[in-house]
């Protein structure tokens, strides 16, 4: 009897074994500590191979967008080489993908006169004041004439010691029609001065305001107003983040600079595409910076150009540049992680 318990015992602790290995039972098994040890022996390198299945038999990877977004990315890098190489002329890019933090750059360090694309500074520094108390945007200005200057259609227009504007009225002009004489009151109330400090304190310290709007003297001695695409761009991101005005002012700012204007960078967007942007022109300089909303794939496009032998040459690559970046973010915003777009009816 004894013999007999100790051998079903056996049996049976060796069935719960190999069970235990193949995780079911064994009814049929017959079983001794010699097969226990030969059929766990086999099973093992079976058990770890099925194992092993799962990791290498995946559907799905899992960021399968990767690769593929790189690829179109990279595409997009050879077109924006290829505007840069047809162009008689020399190109500063910078473009951002604001979601993965992607960038690019076409001579992004080179310093380049901005026209009136600096006046995105000159807004930054207004709201800047306005937000510490130093000003006020509803503060009021009288116009005068010995304020006006050429490029100024709207000022230009009103009545000197008679109309009444605000700052805010004024940064309007100066986003929408690029207003010089408007331009040049806003500085001379916040200082050029103080935009170079907060500039300085950004980091940016390529990025310069030297002279006023129509100050002809001192471009000609050289005092231009200048920037590179990767400090433009740079401080279009730190406002965008709100990093230099609070959640209301950066609203504000980019409510503001959004205007609707005539502008290279939004004639290669589609009609409904909205970007807080400015554009300059001087001879031989064609320039426009900006962020553009878009959807799910916001994104900074900074293009410079500078030397041009045909300024029209300039305004067509920008808006060139403008359309591939969008086409782009676009697909890469209403698109798949695998590439799938699935366009509204």
């Amino acid at each position: 009897m004894g013999k007999s318990e100790e051998s079903d015992g056996k049996k049976e602790s060796c069935e719960t074994a190999i069970s235990d290995l193949l995780q079911g039972p064994l009814p049929q098994l017959q079983c001794s500590v010699y097969t226990h040890a030969m059929t766990k022996r086999l099973l093992l390198p079976l058990l770890i191979a099925l194992a092993s299945v799962p990791a290498m038999a995946q559907c799905c990877p899992e960021k399968p967008a990767t690769e593929k977004q790189q690829v179109l990315w990279q595409k997009l890098q050879e077109e924006l080489g290829r505007v840069d190489r047809e162009l008689d002329g020399v190109m500063g890019l910078a473009v951002k993908d604001l979601t993965s933090g992607e960038t690019f750059f076409i001579h992004g360090d080179e310093i380049m006169p901005q026209a009136s694309s600096i006046k995105i500074a000159v807004l930054a520094n207004l709201y800047l004041q306005a937000q510490q108390g130093k000003l006020k945007l509803t503060e009021e200005y009288v116009v005068r004439k010995e304020d006006l200057v050429a490029g100024s259609d709207i000022l230009l227009g009103l009545t000197p010691g008679v109309t009444r504007l605000t700052l805010r009225d004024l940064a309007t002009m100066m986003v929408a029609v690029s207003d010089n004489s408007a331009t040049n009151v806003l500085i001379r109330r916040v200082g050029m001065d103080n935009v170079n400090a907060m500039l300085d304190s950004l980091g940016l310290h390529a990025t310069r305001l030297r002279r006023q709007m129509m100050d002809l003297k001192a471009a000609g001695e050289g005092r231009e107003n200048v920037s590179t695409p990767r400090e433009m761009m740079t401080l279009l991101e730190t406002i965008y983040r709100g990093k230099l005005l609070n959640q209301e002012m950066t609203a504000d700012f980019i409510k503001m600079l959004s205007t609707h204007k005539e502008s290279s960078l939004l004639q290669g967007l589609p009609d409904d595409a909205v970007a807080a942007n400015k554009p300059g022109e001087l001879e031989a300089v064609r320039n426009d910076s900006g962020i553009v909303l878009l959807k799910d794939r916001p994104y900074i496009l900074c293009v410079m150009t500078t030397y041009l032998k045909d300024e029209k040459d300039g305004s067509a690559a920008i808006r060139r540049i403008s359309a591939l970046a969008y086409s782009y973010f676009d697909r890469i915003a209403r698109a798949s992680e695998y590439g799938r777009v699935v366009s509204p009816k």
